[in-house]
């Protein structure tokens, strides 16, 4: 039987799309969130069949990330044909393009994630565990706080080594875990490596594509399990289009943010939240 789309499923709908949007690309944690809002405080938009809907959420925020760096993106898709040009033709280039680098820095940045693919339904099942996620978000928060206190670094796609993309590449793959702060992850682990603050914030959200997309996909088949309402679609969508648009501003916002190397604000909220997460669950 199809379910109405009420007033509180849209509103619902709605805060669920701006807490993805906002603590997406802001270094507190959207999984964390999401878990504490349908865990904890009971907020859903579609029932208990929330996988299909979390997919969405994520793919709004993508949509943000192509909006805020389409000239990155549209640069590396034509440069990924120049390589395997150069490969097919045998052409040696005595300096890599910027452009080619950033997009061999995202592959690296993103092979660490393969490695956690055989615990991919342990990982998924602590999104239920908000003691974990309380601890998860304080932890993410001493990450912030001491990214504040590392020398400023220089490194750009042009002076990076591969070693430091895989070290981006690892705090990636640990922030899988919900509760850890992708974003937040790696651009402190960028810092700690040396990179740029700017190019550390534009590096870890172009680095997010391939992990989403992927993330994604590998979702897609756990949510067609779970069923798909499809009398739901306006109250999906409501939650899509609110997090591209609050995602956008979240990228924006936090570019001024990481150029002025003010986390500390995004650390003491991240103890607050995590605290009154086992708070809550502590009294439940």
């Amino acid at each position: 039987m199809y379910k109405e789309c009420t007033a509180v499923s849209l509103l619902s709908s709605f805060l669920l799309g701006l807490i993805q949007g906002l603590s997406e690309f802001l270094p507190i944690s959207s999984s964390g969130h999401l878990s504490i809002a349908q865990n904890l405080l009971g907020l859903s938009a579609v029932g208990t069949e929330h996988v299909f809907f979390d997919v969405l959420l994520h793919l709004g925020t993508l949509a943000a990330v192509f909006v805020a760096y389409w000239r990155d993106i549209v640069e590396m898709f034509f440069e990924f044909f120049r390589a395997v040009g150069d490969l097919a033709h045998r052409r040696s280039t005595v300096h890599t393009p910027p452009a080619r680098r950033l997009l061999l820095m995202v592959i690296v940045g993103t092979l660490p994630l393969f490695v956690i693919l055989p615990f991919k339904d342990a990982i998924e099942s602590l999104y239920y565990n908000t003691v974990f996620i309380g601890c998860a978000l304080i932890f993410t928060g001493v990450l912030l706080f001491f990214s504040d206190r590392v020398r400023r670094g220089r490194k750009t796609e042009k002076t990076a080594t591969m070693r430091d993309t895989l070290l981006v590449g690892v705090a990636q793959a640990i922030a899988t875990c919900p509760g850890i702060s992708r974003s937040g992850s790696t651009i402190c682990a960028g810092t700690f490596v040396g990179f740029d603050r700017k190019f550390a914030v534009r590096y870890s959200f172009l680095m997010s594509i391939p992990a989403v997309i992927g993330a994604n996909l590998l979702s897609i088949v756990d949510a067609a399990k779970a069923g798909i309402d499809f009398s739901q679609m306006p109250v999906y969508l409501v939650g899509v289009v609110t997090a591209a648009v609050s995602g956008y501003f979240s990228i924006r916002l936090i570019r001024m943010v990481a150029d002025r190397g003010r986390f500390g604000w995004f650390a003491v909220y991240c103890w607050a939240v995590g605290a009154v997460t086992l708070i809550l669950t502590a009294v439940r």
